[in-house]
């Protein structure tokens, strides 16, 4: 699989990605009483969308982060690659957390002006992942249906939900890269803020699922491992994607111990693309297109036998 010399997006990129991909976090503000003292941490769940390359927060009413910034404004914000389905499922079983990063900076509370064109941004947000799905061909159609996965279903409630929220704007200082191993690696700030989200990462969440809920795409993978790795994968799951390719978790044979028992481990694969895939409709078009060449090969190792 012969590719670009760039097989892989910048450590920036992928904290981008991990931010656009994701819709939920953690924040977490300084505990503040009536008389300014603070003491501990106060962390709670809260919902975001990427603005322009930066987080706007929707805190509810009565989460005590709003009265925590009005004291001190510094905050954190943990977020995840998202992974539903059962790739969630199996990090878990195996003990290994998703790739996540950790960002540090402050919250802005917005007035009510910019607060309002905010959630217009929200609004368009919405429409544009029901318009992509709306409009994608039979084969992504095919790919995101098979994900009960749907975005904007999470966003609903911060518009029409009875529940009152403050909108704050996240100012970034710093940022962490934590991979599943949890080693922690700090990320140039101008790179972070010279980069751009991956276009795929807005429905990556969706995507990912829909391939994982595909039993048919999964034995894809599982010829993938063995085509061009080499690799006799029993299982296969679909672990990220991006516009230069994907990562595969493929369960393959475990080196003999020292009694000579052999056991199976979870192994990563990079699968590069010829092409950088520019949207989900070039990113489905360019994975078919991998199937059908992986069936052709195994059908020609068959033909030989």
């Amino acid at each position: 699989m012969k590719g670009s010399k760039a097989t892989v997006v910048t450590l920036a990129e992928k904290c981008k990605n991990i931010i656009a991909s994701n819709w939920q976090a953690h924040l977490n503000t300084v505990k503040a009483d009536a008389k300014g003292s603070k003491e501990g941490i106060h962390t709670s769940k809260v919902k975001y969308i990427l603005k322009r390359g930066k987080p706007y927060l929707w805190v509810p009413e009565n989460d005590m982060h709003n009265v925590n910034t009005i004291i001190d404004g510094r905050a954190s914000l943990a977020v995840a690659s998202p992974f539903p389905g059962p790739v969630a499922k199996l990090l878990k079983l195996m003990k290994k957390l998703p790739a996540r990063i950790a960002l540090s900076g402050d919250v802005v509370p917005l007035k009510e002006e910019k607060a309002h064109l905010v959630a217009e941004c929200l609004e368009e947000v919405m429409l544009s992942e029901r318009r992509q799905i709306d409009e994608a061909s039979y084969t992504v159609s095919g790919v995101l249906s098979s994900s009960n996965l749907i975005r904007r279903e999470n966003f609903k409630e911060l518009l029409n939900g009875g529940e009152k929220f403050h909108i704050y704007r996240f100012n970034l200082s710093s940022c962490t890269f934590l991979d599943g191993h949890g080693r922690a690696l700090e990320v140039d700030m101008e790179a972070m803020e010279a980069s751009k989200a991956d276009p795929l990462a807005f429905l990556s969440a969706k995507l990912i699922d829909g391939i994982n809920q595909s039993e048919s795409r999964r034995r894809a993978l599982v010829l993938f491992c063995f085509i061009h790795m080499n690799a006799d994968a029993r299982e296969a799951y679909m672990l990220s994607v991006d516009r230069k390719g994907f990562d595969v978790l493929a369960k393959v044979p475990s080196p003999p111990s020292k009694d000579g028992i052999s056991g199976y481990l979870w192994k990563e694969f990079r699968f590069p693309f010829k092409e950088e895939a520019r949207d989900v409709e070039t990113f489905c078009h360019q994975l078919v297109k991998m199937e059908e060449e992986a069936v052709r090969k195994v059908s020609g190792y068959s033909g030989l036998t």
